[in-house]
């Protein structure tokens, strides 16, 4: 029921996804970014602490509404954890009516044929059958492509399908996200081998499901039109991956159907000395830039 609700606002909301799902690694970074030092945390579970306070003020403010924020993702950490009094999803979906995603991967790997694949995800069948006891509606899991390696791009799409089909069995909608990265020196040539590899592993999935791609800003306005137009793409949504966000929303103009889902993009400027007004202007900007650039 909440998940046929959820599939419609997806399918024809207006807005964009907001990704909140830094994690591991990438936290310290993205705590740098809004004014939080490694200094004033000694240890991961400081860190995890400082996060969700930084997600919860974000969540929490009146400009984070469902015109047009349609979605979030989150990391496993803060699904388990609460926003005033609720847990995070169910805050989400009941409070904002925004949809809640999962980030379910482990990682990249190391860099072979060109590409960072995934790390095992072994317990992928428990953290879903967890995500269930809450409003999640999907999944995101994130590899990388450097070069137009025929053989590693081939490897990395049937490991996110083949991640994709067990998500699905579960009742989930999977986010595929192959990042091309932005400083590839043969950055198309990673796309063209990478959409006919899309294709390709869409024709083997079941008649009645479809997922979600992640993809970053292609060199070519419009050049994923044939994906966001497929029966099996419930949406097409781009990932900033290093763009400031002017750059990203100006790309994102440039490619109808496509919808934001920025992460560093999207918290750009915020900071945690900041008042709650001068919180609430700033991240009001961002949401409607990014906004208006996906309504194109």
């Amino acid at each position: 029921m909440e998940y046929e609700k959820q599939l419609q606002r997806i399918k024809n909301g207006s807005g964009f996804i907001a990704a909140l799902d830094q994690s591991g690694g990438s936290t310290p970074k993205a705590l740098e970014n809004y004014g939080v030092t490694g200094d004033e945390y000694d240890n991961d579970e400081a860190m995890f602490d400082l996060v969700h306070e930084m997600r919860a003020r974000i969540m929490t403010c009146s400009a984070f509404d469902d015109e047009r924020v349609l979605g979030a993702i989150l990391f496993e950490d803060t699904m388990d954890r609460e926003v005033k009094g609720k847990p995070t999803a169910n805050y989400l979906w009941e409070d904002k009516h925004i949809v809640p995603f999962l980030k379910v991967d482990k990682g990249l790997a190391e860099q072979m044929s060109g590409v960072q694949v995934m790390r095992p995800i072994p317990d992928l069948d428990t953290l879903l059958d967890k995500a269930k006891k809450y409003p999640i509606f999907g999944t995101k899991m994130r590899s990388v492509i450097y070069e137009p390696s025929a053989e590693g791009i081939e490897k990395l799409l049937q490991q996110q399908f083949d991640v994709a089909k067990q998500i699905l069995s579960k009742g989930f909608m999977p986010i595929v996200e192959p990042e091309v990265n932005i400083d590839s020196a043969e950055k198309y040539e990673c796309e063209v081998l990478l959409k006919a590899e899309i294709l390709h592993n869409l024709q083997f999935l079941d008649d009645d499901h479809q997922v979600m791609l992640k993809l970053t800003l292609p060199e070519e306005g419009g050049f994923y039109q044939e994906l966001i137009d497929h029966p099996k793409v419930l949406k097409v949504v781009a990932l900033s991956g290093g763009y400031s966000r002017q750059q990203a929303c100006d790309k994102l103009e440039e490619n109808p159907g496509m919808i934001a889902s920025f992460s560093r993009a999207f918290t750009e400027g915020l900071s945690k000395q900041q008042s709650d007004k001068e919180f609430a202007d700033t991240i009001d900007a961002s949401i409607d830039k990014i906004y208006k650039a996906s309504q194109v």
